[in-house]
């Protein structure tokens, strides 16, 4: 397994990714849906999955706002919210 990712000639560990995500999970009050995608899930470390950082792991293939706006209901309770908009023009 790689244990850096390379952008834009940076290195970042996977430690200092997973450091960077902690840190959004502790400085955000609100719920927060983080999406990682993956071709090749066998490769993403065992420390990125695992379930203190992880609550779910959800197969999106490919998701559609609508989809989107279901997962958000299902899992977070969350029937409307400003940045739907946001996420469909993404989608």
């Amino acid at each position: 397994m790689v244990n850096y990712l390379v952008c834009n000639k940076i290195q970042v560990t996977l430690s200092g990714f997973l450091n960077f995500i902690d840190g959004l999970w502790s400085s955000c009050g609100d719920e927060r849906i983080i999406v990682f995608t993956s071709n090749h899930k066998e490769k993403i470390g065992t420390a990125l999955l695992s379930a203190d950082r992880m609550d779910m792991h959800i197969h999106l293939s490919y998701c559609t706002p609508c989809g989107f706006k279901m997962l958000a209901s299902n899992y977070l309770g969350i029937e409307e919210h400003p940045f739907f908009s946001e996420a469909e023009e993404l989608l």
